[in-house]
Parts: C-alpha cells; structure tokens; sequence
C-alpha cells in the first residue's frame, strides 16, 4: 500500500476537532459490507490499511506506528461498455428480424439498454477501489492519499458522517489564517514580470517565488528541530495565466537540455504566467524528499521519500509517517517565509530584483 512503500500520493488536511474517544466503534459501525452483496448502487464503507477485503476495524488492523490506518472503499457492479454496446446491437438486431424494420425506435433501444443493464449486472464480479488515508496521531492530521478533487469531496463527506469531525484541506487560505490569523485575500498580488498581470493567485505566486528563491539563495531555509533544508526545482514546469486572463491560459516545459533555461520558460514568465505545477526537491545532507507539487490543489504526487532506517513493519511506517510530517513543516515554513518577504518594506526592491530575474535569465 502506498503509504507503506514506494511513491505516494496525497494532500494533507487537519482536523477541526479532536477525534472521540470511540472513533474505532464509529469506523466499524460504517464498515464495508460483503463484496457479494453488492447491487446496482455503489456501496462505500471503511475497511483496513491491509488490504480492501479486511472490514474488521479494530486496533489490530487499523492501527500501524501508532497511527490511524485505513481505506475508504468503494465496491461497484458495472457491466463493461463494450460488452453492454454488443449485447444491445445483437437485441437491436433481433428486434430488426423480427420487426422486419430498417431501424429501432429511440424508445425501443431505451427499452433494450435498460433489458440488458438490469440481466447482466448481478453477473459482473463487483470492482472495487480504495482511498487510503493515515491520521497522524502526533500531528493531529490526516493525509489522504489522493490529489482528486471529486475523491476528496466524497472523503470528507463520508469522514464527517461517521466521526463528526471535519478534515481541514491545508491549502493558502487555511495557512493564512492559522500562521497569520488572516486569509487568503489578504495577501497583496505580487508580479513576476515587468508588464504586471492584473491578477491574483497566491498559491501560484508562492510556487513562482520558491523557483526565484532556489536560483538565488539555494532554498536554504531553518525548519525548527527538523535543521536546516535546501530547494531544488526541476521539470516539467507547468505555466498558467489567472483564470480570466486573455491568450493561451497554460503551457508545459518538458524535460530537455536545460529546461529551466529555455526559451519556452522566458517566455513563459515575460508574459506574466506563474508556476502552477513544477517538481520540487527538499534536501536535508543526504535525506531528499521529492515530488511534483500542484499549486492550484495544494496536492503532492509522485512523493519519494527519504530512505529509512527501520526494519520491523510498525517502526518502518512511523518513520514514514514522521517523514510527511516533516515535509509539511519545510512547506509550512516556507510559506511562512514567502508571506513575511512579500509584506516585508523590502519588497519593492525585492520585486524588482524577481523582475530582472524574469528578464535577464539566459534561455536556450
């Protein structure tokens, strides 16, 4: 599973009240039921971090590290497209013969797809999928392992439903208010180009100043107990306009030569696009945390992180866990960072520097 090994996905949440006392009794109370009970409706229940066919929920298998370990599955019958498109040209056909017509009425082929859905549902073996998620028991948050909006929608619905408390999306505006006390909209447009676009888009414009501050400074920046971290950004750039600006609103730099360095890039910033999606490397000595960020979603894909030390399978997991936790203590600081320079009396001075960058940087 992904939060075990390998690359993960996610986007990270905190949680607006303190869990009850009895949320292993509520997780349980909304268990997934039996694959073979299934039916036309899609059937969404809770089942362990193990595997998507455990719905017991106890502390033995929804507890890992120490922390919360679950899926949010959901079990589905379809009869494939394919299948259902050749069952209904062979009625339709049938109905033709038979009829001794040239074609079939619009009700008659309802009729048919509505005949061939309700015979053959219950034959198809149910698909299921699961939405892992871990509640960081030190932190007090949860870290949903998908950067899908429709999915995280139907997470925090389902979550609220069976515990009564809310996970928070982290994202400009929750950070805003719990660094500063204020909101999104507080925070002044800042301007990577000399023509200035008119627009605001702060989780864009924090991306575009952590590319700025990586080819000035390096990223270097002091995160607590966890030291001090270096930033490194590589491609595949994504450019984008505000959403109501004019031209073409987005372009993508792929890998290449220097893609950093190419023309495409210059180009990009000289008429005001920002970075809205671009991979990102926090580097502390040899433990690298890497992954392509998505400015607009808040959202991590593709996150490696640094290579562990521990063996057995719980100590293995909260290291893992500590890791994410650390990574979004680096992004933490780092917008904290990004809105103190932007409010800072130097700003001006700092902006036009941004400007200059945009303008005299080489490209190829």
């Amino acid at each position: 599973m992904p939060f075990e090994r390998g690359t993960v996905t996610l986007t990270y949440f905190y949680l607006a009240d303190k869990l009850p006392a009895d949320y292993l009794e509520l997780f349980a109370a909304n268990k997934a039921g039996m694959i073979d009970q299934v039916k036309d409706d899609p059937q969404i229940g809770w089942v362990s971090g193990r595997t998507l066919l455990e719905n017991t929920i106890d502390e033995n298998t929804c507890i890992l590290g120490g922390h919360v370990y679950m899926n949010m599955r959901t079990a589905e019958r379809k009869v494939p497209a394919t299948l259902l498109n050749a069952i209904c040209q062979r009625d339709e056909i049938a109905f033709m013969v038979e009829n001794n017509a040239e074609k079939v009425p619009a009700k008659i082929r309802k009729e048919i797809r509505e005949d061939a859905m309700e015979k053959n549902l219950m034959k198809m073996p149910p698909g299921i999928t699961g939405l892992p998620f871990v509640i960081d028991t030190v932190a007090d948050m949860l870290y949903l392992g998908t950067g899908s909006t429709k999915q995280i929608d139907n997470f925090i619905a389902f979550f609220y439903k069976t515990t009564g408390v809310e996970p928070v999306p982290v994202n400009v505006n929750e950070l805003m208010f719990r660094l500063f006390q204020q909101e999104e909209k507080d925070l002044p447009e800042v301007t990577f180009c000399a023509e200035g676009t008119g627009s605001s888009a702060p989780a864009r414009d924090f991306l575009t100043w952590l590319w700025y501050i990586s080819e000035k400074t390096g990223g270097k920046i002091a995160v607590g107990n966890y030291g001090e971290f270096e930033l490194m950004i590589e491609a595949p750039l994504v450019f984008a306009l505000a959403d109501d600006a004019k031209g073409a609103a987005e372009s993508t730099v792929k890998k290449g030569g220097s893609p950093l360095r190419s023309a495409e890039v210059k180009a990009a910033l000289t008429v005001g696009k920002k970075l809205r999606r671009a991979k990102l490397s926090f580097c502390r000595g040899q433990d690298i945390w890497a992954t392509t960020f998505d400015a607009d979603k808040f959202a991590f894909s593709s996150l490696t992180l640094p290579v562990g030390e521990e063996m057995d399978r719980h100590s293995r997991f909260d290291e893992r866990i500590t890791n994410l936790r650390i990574l979004h203590e680096v992004i933490q600081a780092y917008f904290r960072a990004f809105v103190e320079a932007i409010r800072s009396p130097d700003w001006e001075q700092t902006e036009k520097d941004i400007v200059n960058w945009t303008m005299e940087r080489d490209s190829y």
